[in-house]
C-alpha cells in the first residue's frame, strides 16, 4: 500500500476522478475504497467558473482538499487538481471498510450500503467537515494506492443544471455502494 502525495493531483481533473477509482480513502479512524467521483474544471457546473475567493483553490492549487457546505446542510470533499488549469474531483461515493461502527453511528443508518453512497452521507460518516478545507492531501485526510484494479464506467454529472453535457461522472462497474443518481 503507496499513500498518494500531492504530486499525483497535478494532472488533469478528469484523469485523477478516474484514477481515484479503487483507491483507499482514510481520515481518523475510517476508511473505504473511492467508488464514485465526478471532476469539474472551468465549465459552468464548477466553482472556478466564476472565480471568488473561497473557490481560488481550485483554479491556484493542487493536491488541497476543497470542502463546500451544499445547500447549506451536507460538506462535500472535493480535491483540488490540475497543475495548468482549474480543476477538482468531487469524492461522491465510498465502499466502507474500516470504522463502520463511527460511521453507522453518525449516519444512524445499519445498512453498510447507505452509509457513503452520495458525497454529503460521505463526509459525514466520516466526520469530515469545514475544518478539512485547505489543507494539502495527506494532512488528515489520505489517499493510498492499494493495487486494486477495476472497472470503470461513466455518466454524466448528478445535481447539477450546467455542464450537463460532460460525462464526468466515473465509478466502479457493478459496486453495490455507488450512489443512486
Amino acid at each position: 500500500m503507496r499513500e498518494i502525495k500531492k504530486n499525483f493531483f497535478k494532472k488533469d481533473a478528469v484523469w485523477v476522478a478516474k484514477a481515484l477509482l479503487g483507491k483507499k480513502l482514510k481520515f481518523k479512524g475510517c476508511e473505504g475504497i473511492i467508488v464514485e467521483t465526478e471532476a469539474y474544471k472551468d465549465d459552468p457546473a464548477s466553482h472556478a467558473y466564476k472565480p471568488t475567493p473561497r473557490s481560488m483553490p481550485l483554479i491556484e492549487e493542487y493536491g488541497t482538499i476543497y470542502i463546500y457546505l451544499n445547500y447549506g446542510m451536507y460538506y462535500l470533499l472535493n480535491f483540488t487538481c490540475d497543475e495548468n488549469e482549474a480543476g477538482g474531483v468531487l469524492i461522491r461515493a465510498v465502499e466502507p471498510t474500516k470504522g463502520i461502527a463511527a460511521m453507522k453511528k453518525r449516519r444512524n443508518k445499519e445498512d453498510i450500503t447507505e452509509l457513503c453512497n452520495g458525497p454529503g452521507k460521505l463526509c459525514q460518516a466520516f466526520g469530515i467537515t469545514m475544518k478539512q478545507h485547505n489543507k494539502s492531501v495527506g494532512d488528515e485526510i489520505h489517499i493510498y494506492d492499494i493495487g486494486k484494479k477495476v472497472k470503470i464506467k461513466k455518466s454524466k454529472r448528478v445535481g447539477i443544471s450546467k455542464g450537463i453535457e460532460y460525462e464526468w461522472r466515473f465509478y466502479i462497474k457493478d459496486n453495490k455502494f455507488v450512489s443512486k443518481p
